[in-house]
């Protein structure tokens, strides 16, 4: 199966979960779950959930369905994006081509949304591997782990104490995308392998030396694109960063040193993959396009 065909399948397998694991629209409260639904399927790269399901397979059939882990971790990441977009966060109006959940629904509407979509995430956790519970535990820890104070919220935070920051440092920023980016792209690379079988510290301290370095790549090619892409390809409103005062690989490097800085990243990213056991041709490749990407 080419790179283009299995990719496509992982994501047909994202939304097909997605649909069948989130509560119905219509149960009671209806808007609330229509509103979680509006967020978890309005499409997207479905980049960590796939992360999850290439890790899982990577010594052939994984040892536990790794589709509900693959959702919760979606739901963690649509979350943060229903927050993020608030008018006292980021205060945008388009996400992934359409109304933000505020806009389409209300404030309130997409804030209970996002509080639901993150417990929600612990809940299919706890249910979907009670099978195994050491399983579940370590499932639960990792993601809540990197959901936290310390982790995605904390670089959260960090991002918005530094709009507007003249003297923001390159650590500064570092420390801002290893958690409010590579957190979510690591706990999905460590999450999938504990599905599949890699449970040796040496496999899952790869995985996360994978995500580390492919999160802020990913997170400099973001900087990058926000800055030259148009809002149309982008599916969200292009140039917010510069505009917003935010700091940026761009705004601290240029545009020549960020993408620098991505091609050194993504090297970093392949140098971990090949510690890894089994068939990394699919997340080699994914990889390399996260470099080449347009949106």
């Amino acid at each position: 199966m080419d790179f283009s065909t299995k990719l496509n399948t992982y994501i047909a397998r994202v939304e097909q979960a997605i649909d069948g694991l989130l509560p119905a629209a219509a149960a009671r409260p209806s808007r609330l779950h229509e509103a979680m639904r509006y967020g978890m399927q309005a499409g997207g790269k479905r980049l960590r959930p796939v992360l999850l399901l290439a890790a899982a397979d990577l010594r052939g059939n994984p040892l536990h369905d790794p589709v509900a882990a693959a959702i919760a971790v979606e739901c963690i990441h649509t979350y943060s994006l229903l927050h993020d977009d608030l008018p006292c966060m980021d205060n945008d109006d388009m996400r992934r081509g359409r109304p933000t959940a505020h806009i389409q629904y209300d404030e309130a509407t997409a804030l209970l949304a996002g509080d639901a979509l993150l417990t929600h995430a612990f809940l299919l956790l706890a249910t979907h591997y009670s099978a195994d519970p050491e399983l579940s535990r370590s499932l639960v820890r990792e993601l809540a782990a990197a959901a936290g104070s310390e982790q995605l919220i904390g670089g959260q935070m960090e991002d918005l104490l530094a709009e507007k920051k003249v003297d923001a440092t390159g650590e500064q920023l570092e420390y801002i995308h290893l958690n409010k980016t590579a957190a979510m792209i690591r706990v999905s690379l460590v999450m999938g392998g504990m599905c599949g079988g890699l449970l040796s510290e040496s496999e899952l301290d790869a995985l996360r030396e994978l995500g580390r370095e492919l999160g802020h790549a990913f997170q400099v090619v973001d900087d990058i694109l926000d800055s030259t892409a148009d809002s149309a390809t982008l599916g969200k409103t292009a140039g917010k960063d510069a505009k917003s005062g935010k700091t940026t690989y761009v705004r601290l490097y240029g545009i020549d040193g960020a993408r620098r800085h991505a091609e050194t990243h993504t090297q970093a990213a392949l140098a971990a993959l090949a510690q890894l056991p089994g068939d990394t041709t699919f997340l080699r490749e994914l990889i390399a396009s996260m470099l080449d990407r347009q949106k």
